[in-house]
């Protein structure tokens, strides 16, 4: 593979440290389907700022333009598809597409992380614990886990790598959409705990609350009308959180059976 002459270029790497052990490139061009003409850009897409070897930039600058790259070529996929869909609606359905769960899940999928060089002590334990905890929400958890957001990263500073070496948003897509499946339809979409517990209650006037428990127990409780509905743990508080709104909604029928009137999809 052509190397940048910066110093930078990405060969098998030996980890030291917290450093991972990068693969090569050349994987990376398979993958996309696409041969790079600056094979730099490349190289920076997939190097954190944690890996600092002398004259090598990080995908910072990559990213921010690759997030606004998805931004559209997600509106445009959702606009035209969706002739009759409220901007609320497409708002909400582009979110669902480009949060950072849903990118983490294409790197994943797709083997980026394999070629990601860092210097992160506890990242690559982090990676694969995501991994494993995706494979009980086959689409999307909804706030239940926790992505890490280098993986998000990484996908968008390599469609900023495509789009600067191409100049050519069809291609980027062209490469990207099979990348992205599945995307995340209305009929696929659903929606936060938190929201979904929040309208639950307010639609019946119920007073609902959560008990933090967080430093004693690692637990969140979620109490409605003084009674105990939900709980959540997990490494994160907000996901501990969100966990125990999860719980409440599945509980909320059986514990509070005398508000069992179906909630109508908002």
């Amino acid at each position: 593979m052509e190397g940048g002459g910066d110093g930078c270029d990405l060969l098998e790497q030996e980890g030291r440290g917290g450093e991972s052990t990068a693969a090569s490139l050349d994987g990376m061009e398979a993958i996309l389907n696409y041969e790079f003409r600056d094979k730099r850009l490349l190289e920076e897409a997939f190097t954190d700022a944690s890996y600092s070897p002398e004259n090598c930039s990080s995908f910072e600058r990559l990213e921010y333009v690759g997030d606004s790259v998805l931004n559209f070529l997600i509106t445009r996929e959702q606009y035209f598809s969706n002739p009759n869909l409220s901007p609320g609606s497409l708002t909400r359905l582009r979110a669902a597409n480009v949060d950072t769960e849903k990118l983490a899940r294409v790197a994943i999928t797709h083997g980026f992380h394999r070629y990601l060089r860092h210097n992160k002590a506890d990242l690559d334990q982090k990676i694969e614990e995501f991994s494993k905890n995706i494979e009980e929400y086959p689409l999307h958890s909804n706030g239940l886990i926790k992505a890490p957001k280098i993986l998000a990263d990484i996908v968008e500073s390599c469609i900023g790598a495509v789009f600067t070496d191409s100049n050519s948003i069809d291609t980027v897509w062209t490469i990207f959409k099979g990348l992205m499946e599945p995307l995340i339809t209305l009929k696929t979409m659903k929606r936060h705990p938190m929201t979904e517990l929040t309208e639950m209650c307010q639609k019946r006037n119920l007073k609902w609350e959560f008990v933090d428990l967080w430093e004693e127990r690692k637990e969140i409780h979620v109490l409605i009308d003084k009674q105990l509905v939900g709980k959540g743990s997990y490494g994160k508080k907000l996901i501990a959180q969100n966990r125990a709104a999860k719980d409440a909604l599945d509980n909320f029928h059986t514990i509070l059976g005398q508000f069992n009137e179906p909630c109508q999809p908002m």
